[in-house]
């Protein structure tokens, strides 16, 4: 592992703690860069300071990607199947069943009142927590799960394909699996944020992975695209995750500071969710007889949450402020240090697939 990846940790550690105190010293700097955003239905949707973090965050893997094995990978249906399924069939209902068990019932004394959420309706704050909490189990990562595939040295052809799938499946059933988990009869999902969330996110980065590549080796050959061009070009997908942390914390420092136990009651059911999804899946993946390459990208994939869309999702449904909107933040705070971990799970079981990583 290269420099970055060694001490990703401590400087995504570092990160949280510097983006909290940007928010915490300069709200003005921090309410400046997220007022730069891109609106749908008059609410702000897409930051562009983040969104060209993770651009740069998500090009050099997009890059790297030969698009013969993505063809290759397609043919392959197991990996594809076993994420469907795990995201929508089996996430969702352990995310609800966790989520109600902890806040509902364990913890429900502890997070006592009520608060207004849009539409003037009054609903007890821990019910907004795990309405929070779902809006996480129902957005399977697209984006994030690129880089902690590309860390655990899974195949990036497959894990394209499931991210692929995974935001067609989203854009089908994130309404219908999300109105009928809220316990209400329709919920307002915004589905041109969505397809601009995934646009930006996703399909920019792809286009230009693809037509840079092309051009690159047509003009320098693949010698020196690989030999010299990816060696200088790897590092940046780093530096942007650490500028896009800082960035998301920055905007949301004051709320994680004003609510510190509240965000521990929040973290305890979704870190169990998480462990979780992911045992399962890379249990079914070893019984199923996969490949590490596959193995490792589609318990990831299952693992982690598209909290981008999630968080709009909340701010738009049920304010900035709701109980909902700052679950999904403890999900970005979650999010990576328990990635990391389960990449660093994943490299060292490779043998268990019978594939020892050929780099150590």
């Amino acid at each position: 592992m290269g420099f970055f990846e060694r001490h990703l940790t401590w400087w995504v550690g570092g990160c949280i703690v510097g983006g909290i105190g940007l928010g915490k010293m300069a709200p003005g700097l921090a309410g400046k860069l997220d007022a730069m955003s891109v609106s749908v239905d008059g609410a702000p949707v897409v930051s562009i300071p983040i969104a060209i973090c993770l651009f740069f965050m998500m090009y050099p893997i997009m890059v790297k990607i030969d698009f013969g094995a993505v063809v290759k990978a397609g043919r392959n249906p197991k990996p594809v199947m076993l994420t469907l399924v795990v995201n929508w069939a089996i996430k969702p209902f352990t995310m609800l069943a966790i989520a109600t068990l902890f806040l509902g019932v364990l913890f429900r004394d502890m997070l006592p009142g009520t608060e207004i959420v849009k539409g003037g309706a009054e609903v007890e704050l821990y019910r907004s927590y795990i309405s929070g909490a779902i809006l996480l189990g129902i957005a399977p990562c697209t984006a994030m799960v690129l880089v902690w595939g590309h860390l655990a040295r899974g195949n990036p052809g497959h894990t394209l394909v499931m991210v692929a799938i995974n935001s067609l499946a989203m854009l089908l059933l994130y309404g219908v699996l999300g109105g009928w988990l809220l316990g209400v009869n329709h919920m307002p999902v915004p589905w041109r944020a969505l397809l601009l969330s995934v646009g930006i996110y996703v399909a920019l980065p792809l286009v230009a992975g693809y037509w840079s590549r092309r051009w690159i080796i047509k003009a320098k050959g693949v010698e020196w695209f690989e030999g010299r061009f990816l060696r200088y070009l790897s590092p940046i997908s780093i530096v942007a995750l650490l500028a896009t942390l800082v960035l998301l914390f920055s905007f949301k420092g004051e709320t994680i500071l004003a609510n510190p136990m509240t965000i521990l009651w929040i973290a305890i059911p979704l870190t169990l969710q998480t462990l979780l999804i992911f045992a399962i899946t890379y249990g079914a993946a070893r019984w199923l007889g996969l490949s590490y390459e596959d193995a490792a990208p589609s318990a990831l994939i299952g693992a982690s949450n598209h909290f981008e869309v999630a968080i709009a999702t909340a701010v738009i449904l049920f304010g900035l402020s709701s109980g909902a909107a700052l679950a999904t933040v403890v999900g970005v705070l979650i999010e990576v240090p328990l990635m990391l971990f389960l990449v660093r799970f994943c490299r060292r079981t490779r043998g268990w697939f019978g594939e020892p990583d050929p780099q150590g």
